[in-house]
């Protein structure tokens, strides 16, 4: 069953929707010998990993982290040239603070691993971390070997909290908020009491369990528009993939053909209609549902039910360096993770110090992020922003001392598909009831939680569905990205989210 191709042997792949997901589709896809068109509703790609410009920097919507086991989006950057725009230190090592009691100096403590197997990497961090007190340092091993055994693909994971299992596992309500939401909040973007103990316990034994350097933290050393957006454009241009920029869809039908031919589709755009031989739909769930032919998979007029989790950042830059880390974890404080942005935003190095480093005088930009964040969206950007400057002082002694001379907030409110009990059977396979047809996005079945690795998987494994569909692909020489390019390419400018 072959899509009808065109005289040249090539057959035409539609993939709506820019963001990763649909990057990495439509780039496989390509790579595979298809004729791709990629249908972009905003005017820019990335999705929700985009910047704009303000004042003399730049401003990313959010911090996005990765993991050294995110294999697939490590190779998508290397896809796409931009593996030398990555920072990926050789060991996790996080600084947590906690605030100190009334008035004294905050706490301080690390999250580091080892070079022993894993989980014995984290045991020496674990057993010195002083924000727990020692009876529960030292009942986390049950624990942890407990989560390192769970099967992930038995289904009654996901009908449980892994608040509730922890609770089962003897880990105080402290200890959660402590040590488990630390990792649970930033990866599935929910607390671990309203998270399925099914995408928690993937988070852990992929991170954190099975792989001494799994859970190595990387960022990018360039704004996200640049990393993602601009490359990704340039690779989908060489690729000979055809971009349309400001097209949203408005439909897609299936045409069927008789019993010996796979169906074909039509996608229409308030501009034009596109026929396909195949077609990818790379967009968010409450998008694909109503956008997809009737009965195309499972559940589809349920997918709304995933629900959504926002993401709040709050972007300062002080008068003068507050913290000398990359990056650092808050306890019991609003302030969840705090990141450097000095550099990669552009704000003068010479002001910054060395290479980007904060030095003994100049600005410093820092951005808070924030998940699991709906209790924030209601509130005004300017309350949001001195909150968390005030509280950002509790942490950092010198960013009492220091003057906020600028402060943006970003809300991402449907930042990721809401990952509680009871969500899977809702999240689609890439295939649907139709050949030729395949969804795309963080959100469908790919056994990881919504990051940027479950987004190029979700792609890559989409387009390898159309691509089975269309028959054996033409040999099309690839040529991967350099590892050592840089892009001088400038990013194009995007609306501000306040």
């Amino acid at each position: 069953m072959n899509p009808t191709r065109p005289a040249d042997g090539s057959w035409h792949l539609v993939v709506i929707g820019g963001g990763l997901a649909g990057l990495a589709a439509a780039l496989e896809g390509a790579d595979r010998g298809a004729r791709v068109t990629l249908l972009e509703r905003r005017n820019r790609l990335g999705g929700l990993t985009w910047s704009f410009r303000h004042g003399d920097h730049w401003v990313d919507n959010g911090q996005h982290v990765f993991l050294r086991c995110c294999e697939e989006y490590l190779g998508f950057l290397d896809r796409i040239g931009a593996a030398s725009e990555v920072e990926l230190p050789d060991r996790l090592d996080i600084p947590v603070v906690a605030p100190g009691a009334g008035a004294g100096a905050p706490r301080f403590g690390r999250l580091r691993r080892s070079d022993l197997p894993a989980p014995l990497h984290l045991a020496g961090s674990l057993l010195r971390f002083p924000h727990l007190p020692l009876t529960a340092r030292l009942g986390l091993g049950r624990a942890v070997l407990d989560l390192r055994r769970l099967d992930l693909a038995d289904p009654a994971l996901d009908r449980e909290s892994f608040g509730d299992w922890l609770g089962r596992h003897g880990q105080a309500p402290a200890t959660v908020t402590a040590l488990w939401d630390l990792i649970t909040i930033p990866t599935v973007n929910l607390r671990a009491a309203d998270a399925s103990l099914a995408m928690a316990a993937k988070v852990f034994q992929t991170g954190l369990l099975t792989d001494t350097r799994a859970a190595d933290i990387g960022w990018s050393r360039v704004p996200l528009g640049h990393l993602h957006g601009v490359r990704a454009g340039a690779a989908l241009e060489k690729a000979g993939v055809q971009v349309h920029l400001g097209a949203a869809v408005q439909a897609v039908q299936a045409v069927e053909r008789d019993a010996d031919r796979a169906p074909s589709f039509t996608v229409r755009t308030a501009a034009a209609s596109l026929d396909a031989d195949a077609v990818i739909m790379a967009v968010p769930h409450d998008v694909a549902g109503p956008l997809l032919p009737p009965d195309s998979v499972a559940n589809q007029t349920r997918l709304g039910e995933l629900g959504t989790s926002a993401i709040v950042d709050v972007h300062l830059v002080f008068d003068r360096p507050v913290t000398r880390w990359p990056l650092l974890a808050g306890l019991h404080s609003p302030i969840q993770w705090v990141f450097d942005r000095t550099a990669s935003s552009g704000l003068s190095t010479e002001l910054a110090g060395h290479h980007g480093e904060p030095g003994h005088q100049g600005q410093q930009y820092v951005a808070v992020s924030v998940s699991a964040a709906d209790e924030l969206l209601g509130r005004r950007p300017d309350q949001v922003s001195a909150w968390i400057a005030t509280e950002l002082a509790r942490l950092l002694p010198e960013a009492a001392g220091a003057r906020v001379l600028d402060a943006i907030v970003t809300k991402e409110r449907h930042a990721t598909f809401r990952a509680a009990p009871g969500t899977a059977p809702l999240r689609p396979a890439a295939s649907t009831a139709w050949p030729g047809l395949a969804v795309a996005g963080a959100w469908t079945d790919t056994g990881w939680p919504a990051t940027m690795e479950g987004a190029v998987r979700s792609g890559r494994a989409a387009a390898g569905v159309v691509c089975a569909a269309a028959g054996p692909p033409r040999a099309v020489p690839v040529a991967a990205g350099s590892a050592t390019a840089r892009s001088t390419h400038p990013i194009p400018r995007t609306e501000e989210v306040a």
